[in-house]
């Protein structure tokens, strides 16, 4: 495992190194370019020019070859000249100091240059021939001038190929941020939405168990068709409560069977309606988001024989499940704990589905579920 660590470590690096040298070899290139083309440009009238491509071979050579020097030398500094200013003085520090400071930095480098190697011109050149000064300054000048223009343009490749790459890394930096925090939300939103999952069980157990342990003294044989009933109905809670979503077709089945210990725990104080389309039975909704809103209707309502709670499960022509009710509330109004309305619109954000909506008028109370 380690020897395949060390082989692609050993691949990564020579990458890396391919990639340096080819983009020296293009900046020596464009120095090279640079100084051959303003050399001709900053005096095309220059008597040196009529006749140059016939001179001897050996002449063009030594020429060429002093030119590609000229041109290494130049790129190296200002590329040494670039590097160290972006170590003590990135660009995204001080904009203005770092252009005045690399600008003065790379003229004082090109002049520096000139100097040091006419010095070295002068001192190993013995064929040289002889001009008067005037024309000699002028030479230098140009010389000094085309070694400025070579400086900045290698100077400005440095900086925008600089300031891509870093654009470039930021960006993925960026985008790496934003996919741990979209891991993180959504571990986190996983954990809740578990949590909200969890809340259903003790509410649905205390509700049922109470009416249960209360059959049981009235009527054994109706206390135990309850139970089997209430087993039922708990055993699908535990196979479908892990679920995001659930068919509709499935969560009527279950509110089926909760009817029935609904009725018989309350008997004809409420009247259930079921109205669902048939072409809406194979869409997606909540797993329990029926069973919840059917106990929070009647947890908060009048249930009498004399003036029953009518509970309506249909669909819209929108496409929504709507579960309404007749607005019954009781009159010493017990406390609310929060788990079942609340739970579904919680779920429902999580999931990152369309909130529910919920209407409230006179006589009724609306809760209307956007099907999946």
């Amino acid at each position: 495992m380690n020897r395949v660590s060390t082989i692609r470590k050993n691949i990564v690096r020579n990458k890396k190194i391919l990639s340096t040298m080819k983009r020296r070899l293009v900046i020596w290139a464009l120095a090279v370019v640079t100084f051959c083309v303003f050399s001709y440009l900053i005096d095309p009238f220059d008597p040196v020019w009529k006749g140059y491509l016939d001179a001897p071979l050996k002449m063009i050579l030594e020429d060429a070859t002093w030119i590609i020097f000229f041109s290494i030398i130049i790129s190296e500094v200002s590329i040494f000249i670039d590097r160290t200013l972006n170590k003590w003085l990135p660009w995204r520090n001080r904009t203005v100091k770092r252009l005045f400071i690399q600008c003065l930095l790379q003229i004082v480098g090109s002049v520096m240059i000139v100097i040091i190697i006419n010095s070295i011109i002068d001192c190993t050149s013995v064929t040289l021939p002889e001009m008067d000064s005037r024309k000699e300054y002028t030479l230098l000048g140009q010389w000094i001038a085309t070694n400025i223009v070579i400086s900045l343009i290698i100077s400005a490749f440095n900086t925008v190929d600089y300031l891509l790459e870093n654009w470039k890394k930021t960006a993925v930096e960026a985008a790496q941020h934003k996919l741990r925090a979209s891991k993180h939300k959504q571990a986190a939103m996983a954990a809740e939405l578990q949590a909200l999952k969890l809340q259903i069980d003790p509410h649905f157990i205390f509700n049922n168990l109470s009416v249960l342990s209360e059959l049981i003294l009235e009527d054994q044989q109706l206390g135990y068709d309850y139970s089997e009933k209430f087993a039922r109905v708990y055993r699908y809670l535990l196979v479908n409560s892990k679920k995001d979503i659930i068919a509709v077709e499935e969560e009527l089945k279950f509110l089926e069977s909760y009817i029935f210990l609904i009725e018989k725990r309350i008997g004809e104080g409420v009247v259930f309606k079921i109205d669902i389309q048939e072409e809406y039975r194979s869409r997606f909704t909540l797993p329990l988001s029926l069973q919840l809103l059917v106990e929070n209707a009647i947890k908060h309502n009048q249930t009498s024989k004399v003036n029953p709670l009518e509970i309506h499960v249909y669909t819209s022509p929108e496409g929504e499940l709507v579960v309404s009710n007749t607005f019954l509330p009781l009159i010493n109004k017990p406390d609310s704990s929060g788990v079942g309305l609340t739970n579904i619109v919680a779920r429902y954000e999580i999931l990152g589905y369309p909130k529910p909506v919920i209407e409230k008028t006179e006589d009724k109370f609306i809760v209307k579920l956007p099907l999946i």
